[in-house]
């Protein structure tokens, strides 16, 4: 695992001009990768046969070319996503869909235990927040979890929509810039609560089609005790998953999570109410 500590000890061993060792400067990060569908299933989680989905071979290479991580991928959460194997892996990575078969158990020691532990975290891609999207009170731990709750997509899979970047200096929105325009689904939300979350990324209504009078966040991240939590709306469409700059934002998403860089994740609601006043004025 990359705990603050082997930060610590690859600091100390450059000062000193020690070898850094294999454990501090070349053990990769595990992965858990969960990718199951039980409700609509995407192009880019759809396996053909044995052969794994686009997502999930984008995400084992850039696994493999950055050195970061190794990646496992399942669609069996019943099988997967208990106690005992969660305590294999550093980062659980999301594009998931429906009420998943995640046992009680599970649940308790994810949310409570393993999660909380520095170094630890998970990646939401998409869909995750498809995932629980009905408003069961036994559901609500996955809402506060994953930030928000899908509620339709004006913006669909053929939309180029033009995005604002609200933390261009946060490790996962530098490769994006300021603004960038990407064409992929976007989703808006229910059950976003501002005060909890530290928006990144929204969409910008005065450059897009359909503009909105409301903000729509496309990607936001928070601190879970020790353990933090990033999600991004991007990854419907199969070459998002070969785009260079979603890549990249990623593979610098591992990193914060890793405690490998540094980036905000203080709540920032003020950034919301701006961009709810911005969409209200684009839209009249």
């Amino acid at each position: 695992m990359f705990h603050r500590r082997s930060l610590l000890a690859v600091a100390l061993a450059t000062v000193l001009g020690l070898p850094l060792s294999s454990s501090a400067a070349e053990k990769p990060a595990r992965v858990l990768f969960l990718t199951q569908s039980k409700g609509f299933v995407h192009g880019s989680v759809k396996r053909k046969g044995q052969e794994l989905s686009p997502s999930e071979i984008a995400m084992k290479q850039l696994g493999q070319q950055t050195g970061l991580f190794t990646l496992d991928a399942t669609q069996d959460a019943a099988t997967d996503f208990t106690p005992e194997n969660l305590k294999k892996y550093d980062i659980v990575m999301l594009y998931t869909t429906g009420e998943l078969p995640i046992s009680d158990e599970a649940k308790e020691y994810f949310l409570n235990d393993w999660l909380k532990q520095p170094g630890h975290g998970v990646i939401g891609f998409h869909s995750a927040t498809d995932t629980y999207r009905n408003d069961k009170p036994e559901h609500a731990w996955y809402r506060e979890l994953i930030g928000g709750t899908f509620a339709g997509h004006p913006w669909n899979s053929r939309n180029n929509v033009t995005i604002a970047v609200h933390d261009p200096e946060h490790p996962a929105m530098q490769p994006f810039g300021e603004e960038f325009q990407i064409q992929d689904e976007i989703y808006q939300y229910k059950n976003f609560v501002p005060e909890n979350v530290h928006v990144l990324m929204s969409l910008d209504m005065s450059k897009c089609k359909p503009s909105k009078p409301y903000h729509v966040p496309v990607a936001w991240c928070r601190e879970w005790g020790e353990g933090k939590i990033f999600y991004n709306n991007l990854g419907h469409n199969n070459q998002t998953w070969t785009d260079k700059r979603f890549l990249k934002s990623t593979e610098n998403a591992v990193k914060w999570v890793l405690d490998q860089v540094e980036g905000d994740a203080d709540p920032n609601p003020e950034v919301s109410a701006q961009a709810e006043a911005d969409a209200k004025k684009a839209a009249s």
